[in-house]
Protein backbone atom coordinates (compact mmCIF):
# COMPACT_ATOMS: atom_id res chain seq x y z
CA UNK A 1 0.00 0.00 0.00
CA UNK A 2 1.28 3.45 -0.86
CA UNK A 3 2.54 5.71 1.93
CA UNK A 4 0.16 8.31 0.42
CA UNK A 5 -2.99 6.22 0.88
CA UNK A 6 -6.13 8.26 1.49
CA UNK A 7 -8.14 7.68 4.66
CA UNK A 8 -11.75 6.73 4.22
CA UNK A 9 -14.36 9.16 5.49
CA UNK A 10 -16.62 8.40 8.45
CA UNK A 11 -19.58 7.94 6.12
CA UNK A 12 -17.64 5.57 3.85
CA UNK A 13 -16.61 3.48 6.85
CA UNK A 14 -20.18 3.32 8.17
CA UNK A 15 -21.52 2.21 4.79
CA UNK A 16 -18.81 -0.38 4.14
CA UNK A 17 -19.03 -1.85 7.62
CA UNK A 18 -22.83 -2.02 7.87
CA UNK A 19 -23.01 -5.60 6.46
CA UNK A 20 -20.57 -6.64 9.19
CA UNK A 21 -22.70 -4.92 11.84
CA UNK A 22 -25.76 -6.80 10.57
CA UNK A 23 -23.88 -10.10 10.59
CA UNK A 24 -22.53 -9.53 14.10
CA UNK A 25 -25.92 -8.37 15.35
CA UNK A 26 -27.55 -11.57 14.09
CA UNK A 27 -24.77 -13.66 15.65
CA UNK A 28 -25.22 -11.83 18.94
CA UNK A 29 -28.99 -12.29 18.98
CA UNK A 30 -28.55 -16.01 18.31
CA UNK A 31 -25.97 -16.33 21.09
CA UNK A 32 -27.26 -14.07 23.88
CA UNK A 33 -29.21 -15.79 26.64
CA UNK A 34 -32.38 -14.31 28.06
CA UNK A 35 -32.05 -13.70 31.79
CA UNK A 36 -33.99 -11.90 34.51
CA UNK A 37 -32.40 -9.63 37.13
CA UNK A 38 -34.93 -10.50 39.83
CA UNK A 39 -33.77 -14.14 39.79
CA UNK A 40 -30.29 -13.18 40.97
CA UNK A 41 -31.40 -11.23 44.05
CA UNK A 42 -31.86 -13.01 47.44
CA UNK A 43 -35.00 -11.09 48.34
CA UNK A 44 -35.54 -13.10 51.55
CA UNK A 45 -32.42 -11.46 53.02
CA UNK A 46 -33.95 -7.97 52.77
CA UNK A 47 -35.35 -5.81 55.55
CA UNK A 48 -36.58 -2.22 55.88
CA UNK A 49 -34.18 0.71 56.04
CA UNK A 50 -34.55 3.83 58.15
CA UNK A 51 -36.69 6.66 56.75
CA UNK A 52 -40.40 6.49 55.95
CA UNK A 53 -40.42 2.71 56.54
CA UNK A 54 -39.00 3.10 60.04
CA UNK A 55 -36.42 0.36 59.62
CA UNK A 56 -32.74 0.20 60.48
CA UNK A 57 -30.07 2.39 58.92
CA UNK A 58 -27.05 0.79 57.22
CA UNK A 59 -23.91 0.05 59.24
CA UNK A 60 -20.62 -1.51 58.05
CA UNK A 61 -21.44 -4.55 60.15
CA UNK A 62 -24.41 -5.24 57.87
CA UNK A 63 -22.07 -6.07 54.99
CA UNK A 64 -20.63 -9.52 54.36
CA UNK A 65 -18.03 -8.21 51.90
CA UNK A 66 -14.62 -6.69 52.54
CA UNK A 67 -14.07 -2.89 52.47
CA UNK A 68 -12.09 -3.31 49.23
CA UNK A 69 -14.92 -5.25 47.60
CA UNK A 70 -17.39 -2.58 48.74
CA UNK A 71 -15.34 0.05 46.92
CA UNK A 72 -15.23 -2.09 43.77
CA UNK A 73 -18.97 -2.76 43.89
CA UNK A 74 -19.65 0.96 44.30
CA UNK A 75 -17.44 1.87 41.32
CA UNK A 76 -18.89 -0.91 39.17
CA UNK A 77 -22.46 0.12 39.85
CA UNK A 78 -21.84 3.85 39.39
CA UNK A 79 -20.20 3.02 36.07
CA UNK A 80 -23.24 1.02 34.96
CA UNK A 81 -25.53 3.81 36.20
CA UNK A 82 -24.17 6.25 33.63
CA UNK A 83 -25.74 4.32 30.75
CA UNK A 84 -27.72 7.34 29.44
CA UNK A 85 -24.43 9.11 28.77
CA UNK A 86 -22.93 6.08 27.03
CA UNK A 87 -26.05 5.60 24.92
CA UNK A 88 -25.95 9.19 23.79
CA UNK A 89 -22.24 8.97 22.96
CA UNK A 90 -22.49 5.76 20.96
CA UNK A 91 -25.70 6.78 19.18
CA UNK A 92 -24.00 9.97 17.98
CA UNK A 93 -21.29 7.85 16.37
CA UNK A 94 -23.31 4.90 15.07
CA UNK A 95 -26.51 6.73 14.18
CA UNK A 96 -30.04 5.47 14.63
CA UNK A 97 -30.72 3.78 11.31
CA UNK A 98 -30.25 0.29 9.91
CA UNK A 99 -28.21 -2.38 11.67
CA UNK A 100 -26.11 0.26 13.44
CA UNK A 101 -29.17 1.76 15.12
CA UNK A 102 -30.65 -1.64 15.97
CA UNK A 103 -27.43 -2.63 17.70
CA UNK A 104 -27.31 0.58 19.73
CA UNK A 105 -30.81 -0.02 21.09
CA UNK A 106 -30.20 -3.71 21.79
CA UNK A 107 -26.89 -2.98 23.52
CA UNK A 108 -28.55 -0.31 25.66
CA UNK A 109 -31.39 -2.62 26.66
CA UNK A 110 -28.96 -5.33 27.75
CA UNK A 111 -26.71 -2.91 29.63
CA UNK A 112 -29.67 -1.51 31.57
CA UNK A 113 -30.11 -4.89 33.28
CA UNK A 114 -26.69 -4.56 34.86
CA UNK A 115 -27.44 -1.55 37.03
CA UNK A 116 -30.85 -3.02 37.89
CA UNK A 117 -29.53 -6.34 39.19
CA UNK A 118 -26.44 -4.95 40.93
CA UNK A 119 -28.41 -2.23 42.73
CA UNK A 120 -31.17 -4.61 43.81
CA UNK A 121 -28.61 -7.15 45.05
CA UNK A 122 -26.55 -4.62 46.99
CA UNK A 123 -29.61 -2.97 48.52
CA UNK A 124 -31.27 -6.21 49.62
CA UNK A 125 -28.09 -7.74 51.04
CA UNK A 126 -26.89 -4.44 52.58
CA UNK A 127 -23.52 -5.00 50.96
CA UNK A 128 -22.76 -1.27 50.68
CA UNK A 129 -24.11 1.96 52.16
CA UNK A 130 -27.20 2.91 50.09
CA UNK A 131 -27.02 6.56 51.18
CA UNK A 132 -23.43 6.92 49.97
CA UNK A 133 -24.36 5.10 46.78
CA UNK A 134 -27.27 7.44 46.00
CA UNK A 135 -25.30 10.58 46.78
CA UNK A 136 -22.41 9.47 44.57
CA UNK A 137 -24.83 8.44 41.82
CA UNK A 138 -26.27 11.94 41.76
CA UNK A 139 -22.83 13.53 41.57
CA UNK A 140 -21.57 11.13 38.92
CA UNK A 141 -24.57 11.31 36.60
CA UNK A 142 -24.80 15.09 36.80
CA UNK A 143 -21.23 15.19 35.56
CA UNK A 144 -22.36 13.50 32.35
CA UNK A 145 -20.12 11.52 30.04
CA UNK A 146 -17.88 12.69 27.24
CA UNK A 147 -15.98 10.11 25.21
CA UNK A 148 -12.27 10.88 24.90
CA UNK A 149 -12.41 9.87 21.24
CA UNK A 150 -15.30 12.21 20.42
CA UNK A 151 -17.44 11.07 17.50
CA UNK A 152 -14.70 9.16 15.66
CA UNK A 153 -16.05 5.79 14.50
CA UNK A 154 -12.85 3.73 14.53
CA UNK A 155 -11.62 5.13 17.84
CA UNK A 156 -15.06 4.61 19.33
CA UNK A 157 -15.20 0.95 18.27
CA UNK A 158 -11.59 0.39 19.37
CA UNK A 159 -12.36 1.88 22.78
CA UNK A 160 -15.39 -0.27 23.49
CA UNK A 161 -13.53 -3.39 22.28
CA UNK A 162 -11.11 -2.92 25.18
CA UNK A 163 -13.54 -1.34 27.63
CA UNK A 164 -16.14 -4.11 27.47
CA UNK A 165 -13.44 -6.68 28.21
CA UNK A 166 -12.02 -4.52 31.01
CA UNK A 167 -15.49 -4.28 32.54
CA UNK A 168 -15.94 -8.04 32.27
CA UNK A 169 -12.64 -8.64 34.09
CA UNK A 170 -13.51 -6.07 36.75
CA UNK A 171 -17.00 -7.52 37.34
CA UNK A 172 -15.76 -11.10 37.59
CA UNK A 173 -12.92 -10.26 39.96
CA UNK A 174 -15.19 -8.07 42.07
CA UNK A 175 -17.56 -10.99 42.50
CA UNK A 176 -14.69 -13.26 43.53
CA UNK A 177 -13.33 -10.68 45.97
CA UNK A 178 -16.73 -10.21 47.60
CA UNK A 179 -16.50 -13.55 49.37
CA UNK A 180 -20.26 -13.94 48.83
CA UNK A 181 -21.15 -16.87 46.50
CA UNK A 182 -24.42 -15.22 45.48
CA UNK A 183 -22.69 -11.93 44.69
CA UNK A 184 -20.11 -13.80 42.63
CA UNK A 185 -22.87 -15.61 40.72
CA UNK A 186 -24.64 -12.31 40.02
CA UNK A 187 -21.47 -10.56 38.82
CA UNK A 188 -20.59 -13.53 36.61
CA UNK A 189 -23.98 -13.22 34.93
CA UNK A 190 -23.36 -9.53 34.22
CA UNK A 191 -19.83 -10.30 32.98
CA UNK A 192 -21.20 -12.76 30.41
CA UNK A 193 -23.10 -9.91 28.76
CA UNK A 194 -19.97 -7.75 28.71
CA UNK A 195 -18.05 -10.54 27.02
CA UNK A 196 -20.61 -10.85 24.23
CA UNK A 197 -20.54 -7.09 23.73
CA UNK A 198 -16.75 -7.21 23.51
CA UNK A 199 -16.92 -9.91 20.84
CA UNK A 200 -19.30 -7.77 18.75
CA UNK A 201 -17.02 -4.73 18.83
CA UNK A 202 -13.82 -6.74 18.48
CA UNK A 203 -15.12 -8.49 15.36
CA UNK A 204 -16.37 -5.20 13.93
CA UNK A 205 -12.98 -3.55 14.32
CA UNK A 206 -11.34 -6.66 12.89
CA UNK A 207 -13.37 -6.04 9.75
CA UNK A 208 -12.28 -2.39 9.76
CA UNK A 209 -8.69 -3.60 9.33
CA UNK A 210 -9.75 -5.08 6.00
CA UNK A 211 -11.34 -1.81 4.93
CA UNK A 212 -8.50 0.52 5.98
CA UNK A 213 -5.68 -1.17 7.94
CA UNK A 214 -3.50 1.89 8.51
CA UNK A 215 -6.31 4.16 9.69
CA UNK A 216 -7.53 1.41 11.99
CA UNK A 217 -4.05 0.84 13.41
CA UNK A 218 -3.70 4.54 14.18
CA UNK A 219 -7.10 4.53 15.90
CA UNK A 220 -6.15 1.55 18.09
CA UNK A 221 -2.84 3.08 19.11
CA UNK A 222 -4.44 6.39 20.03
CA UNK A 223 -7.10 4.61 22.11
CA UNK A 224 -4.66 2.34 23.96
CA UNK A 225 -2.38 5.25 24.82
CA UNK A 226 -5.24 7.40 26.16
CA UNK A 227 -7.39 4.63 27.64
CA UNK A 228 -9.45 5.44 30.72
CA UNK A 229 -12.28 3.45 32.26
CA UNK A 230 -15.71 5.02 31.69
CA UNK A 231 -16.10 5.55 35.45
CA UNK A 232 -13.01 7.75 35.68
CA UNK A 233 -15.17 10.78 36.51
CA UNK A 234 -16.59 9.13 39.64
CA UNK A 235 -15.94 11.29 42.70
CA UNK A 236 -12.65 10.13 44.26
CA UNK A 237 -12.00 7.71 41.39
CA UNK A 238 -8.20 7.78 41.72
CA UNK A 239 -8.33 6.83 45.38
CA UNK A 240 -10.91 4.15 44.70
CA UNK A 241 -8.95 2.73 41.75
CA UNK A 242 -5.83 2.43 43.93
CA UNK A 243 -7.85 0.46 46.50
CA UNK A 244 -9.18 -1.78 43.74
CA UNK A 245 -5.70 -2.29 42.28
CA UNK A 246 -4.14 -3.07 45.65
CA UNK A 247 -6.82 -5.73 46.16
CA UNK A 248 -5.91 -7.31 42.81
CA UNK A 249 -9.40 -6.74 41.40
CA UNK A 250 -8.24 -4.60 38.49
CA UNK A 251 -4.68 -3.38 38.06
CA UNK A 252 -2.12 -2.63 35.36
CA UNK A 253 -1.08 -6.27 35.06
CA UNK A 254 -4.65 -7.35 34.39
CA UNK A 255 -5.11 -4.44 32.01
CA UNK A 256 -2.04 -5.46 30.01
CA UNK A 257 -2.31 -9.27 30.16
CA UNK A 258 -6.07 -9.89 30.26
CA UNK A 259 -7.48 -6.92 28.32
CA UNK A 260 -5.10 -5.30 25.86
CA UNK A 261 -3.02 -8.27 24.71
CA UNK A 262 -5.84 -10.79 24.04
CA UNK A 263 -7.68 -8.33 21.81
CA UNK A 264 -4.54 -7.16 20.02
CA UNK A 265 -3.49 -10.77 19.40
CA UNK A 266 -6.94 -11.59 18.02
CA UNK A 267 -6.55 -8.76 15.52
CA UNK A 268 -3.01 -9.89 14.69
CA UNK A 269 -1.74 -6.31 14.86
CA UNK A 270 1.94 -7.23 15.08
CA UNK A 271 1.83 -9.64 12.12
CA UNK A 272 -0.34 -7.51 9.88
CA UNK A 273 0.89 -6.42 6.47
CA UNK A 274 -0.32 -3.73 4.08
CA UNK A 275 0.29 -0.75 6.35
CA UNK A 276 1.36 2.64 5.03
CA UNK A 277 4.03 4.76 6.72
CA UNK A 278 1.65 6.17 9.35
CA UNK A 279 0.25 2.72 10.05
CA UNK A 280 3.76 1.40 10.67
CA UNK A 281 4.52 4.35 12.96
CA UNK A 282 1.32 3.71 14.85
CA UNK A 283 2.24 0.05 15.33
CA UNK A 284 5.71 1.02 16.60
CA UNK A 285 4.16 3.48 19.06
CA UNK A 286 1.76 0.77 20.22
CA UNK A 287 4.56 -1.71 20.85
CA UNK A 288 6.60 0.84 22.79
CA UNK A 289 3.61 1.83 24.91
CA UNK A 290 2.77 -1.79 25.71
CA UNK A 291 6.35 -2.25 26.94
CA UNK A 292 5.90 0.77 29.21
CA UNK A 293 2.68 -0.65 30.66
CA UNK A 294 4.32 -4.04 31.21
CA UNK A 295 7.23 -2.39 33.02
CA UNK A 296 4.95 -0.24 35.16
CA UNK A 297 2.83 -3.29 36.00
CA UNK A 298 5.90 -5.21 37.16
CA UNK A 299 6.96 -2.32 39.42
CA UNK A 300 3.48 -2.07 40.91
CA UNK A 301 3.36 -5.82 41.57
CA UNK A 302 6.71 -5.63 43.37
CA UNK A 303 5.60 -2.73 45.57
CA UNK A 304 2.29 -4.43 46.34
CA UNK A 305 4.04 -7.67 47.35
CA UNK A 306 6.37 -5.70 49.62
CA UNK A 307 3.41 -3.91 51.26
CA UNK A 308 1.60 -7.18 51.84
CA UNK A 309 4.73 -8.73 53.35
CA UNK A 310 5.09 -5.81 55.77
CA UNK A 311 1.42 -6.03 56.72
CA UNK A 312 1.71 -9.77 57.32
CA UNK A 313 4.80 -9.24 59.49
CA UNK A 314 3.00 -6.64 61.60
CA UNK A 315 0.04 -8.97 62.06
CA UNK A 316 2.20 -11.75 63.52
Amino acid sequence: MSSMSVEKSQLELIMELEPVVEKELNRHLATAEEWFPHQYVPWSRGRDYDGPMGGEGWTPEDSNVSPEARVALLVNLLTEDNLPGYHYAIARVFGGKGAWGTWVERWTAEEARHSIVIRDFLTVTRAIDPVELERQRMIHMQGGYEATHGEDLLRGVAYVSFQELATRVSHRNTGKASGDPLCEQMMQRVAKDENLHMIFYRNLLGAAFEVDPSQTMRAITDVVKAFEMPGNTIDGFLRKSVTIANAGIYDLRLHHDDVLMPVLRKWGVFEMGGLDADGERAREELGEFLEQIDSAAAKFETRRAERRARQAARAE
